[in-house]
């Protein structure tokens, strides 16, 4: 059964490797390509959830590189173009959203939660039950103790 594990593996990795899209209607010049690029590895795929347009094979994505492509041959800066995607499809496109007062929580919540967990172990840690360590009796304790023992024998 091992033996079939390194095939099936294989199998998915190749299938997956054929997953991103390649644009048939690149830019001419390859520096403005390579700004694309790397502006479109920052843009999320509105179909696929966490995918960048560069990742995704959907319609949408195939027609936001073409609008980031028509823009930097227009000579709009990344500021130009991120505002225009931002206006048109919200933060939501944005693969790293910006920090404000929207998504102060995507931003702090996980650093919240990871505290209040690291405080409440501290918390479990430092309230840990004293051990039970028990004295020898005293000379009047034993001897009321043998009178409720010899008291129940009777």
């Amino acid at each position: 059964m091992k033996f079939l594990l390194i095939p099936v593996l294989f199998m998915t990795f190749v299938l997956n490797a054929g997953a991103i899209g390649v644009d048939k209607d690149r830019l001419q010049d390859p520096d403005q390509e390579a700004r694309a690029q790397h502006l479109m590895k920052q843009l999320r795929c509105l179909v696929c959830q966490n995918q960048s347009i560069v990742e995704s094979d959907a319609e949408l994505a195939q027609d936001l590189r073409a609008i980031v492509r028509e823009q930097i041959s227009a000579g709009e800066t990344d500021a130009e173009i991120f505002k225009f995607m931002t206006t048109r499809y919200g933060d939501w496109v944005l693969l790293k959203p910006p920090f404000n007062s929207a998504t102060v929580i995507l931003w702090l919540g996980p650093i919240a939660l990871l505290l209040i967990g690291g405080f409440l172990i501290f918390r479990t840690i430092r309230r840990k039950p004293e051990p039970d360590v028990t004295r020898p009796l005293t000379a009047t304790e034993e001897k009321h103790l043998e009178k409720i023992i010899k008291g129940n024998n009777k």
